[in-house]
């Protein structure tokens, strides 16, 4: 289930990162990994997280996920491993809010993607989810929520 989609800004943001370029079929298993490591280094370093884990995707290509994988932080991250600092820039988005399980994001990204050009909106290729409640919170999959982000083109 969706909310309904809005249009806002959306602030600069400083991050952590990890950048992967993975085939599809990997995602499940690069992300649990990635989070920890970028979790592990911002912790150690006492800047964040800042803010709830994100995956912003770069480019789609059907069968490729190029994205980063991160958290907002207080201050810039000195690199470590494969995490780096870098800045979400301020901009104009749609977002609306997925209820559900991660199986569902990808009908959920195209019920939102129908919404976003039957309301005349022209949006960028890239895109971003914050999994503001996942399994941590607990295990009814009902009760997950993930932030969907598609910037608009100005």
């Amino acid at each position: 289930m969706l909310d309904t989609p809005e249009i806002t800004e959306s602030p600069a943001e400083l991050t952590a990162t990890i950048h992967l370029i993975v085939p599809r079929s990997e995602m499940r298993s690069v992300m649990g990994p990635a989070i920890a490591e970028v979790l592990a280094a911002v912790q150690a370093q006492g800047i964040g997280p800042a803010g709830p884990v994100f995956s912003h995707h770069l480019r789609m290509v059907p069968d490729i996920f190029d994205f980063d994988v991160g958290v907002p932080v207080r201050k810039p991250v000195s690199p470590t491993g494969r995490v780096e600092s870098r800045e979400r820039p301020a901009r104009r988005v749609v977002r609306t809010i997925y209820h559900g399980p991660y199986e569902g994001l990808g009908a959920a990204w195209r019920e939102f993607d129908g919404w976003i050009a039957a309301n005349r909106h022209e949006a960028t290729i890239d895109l971003w989810e914050c999994y503001l409640t996942g399994p941590e919170s607990g295990l009814d999959p009902a009760q997950w929520r993930t932030e969907l982000n598609r910037p608009l083109m100005d």
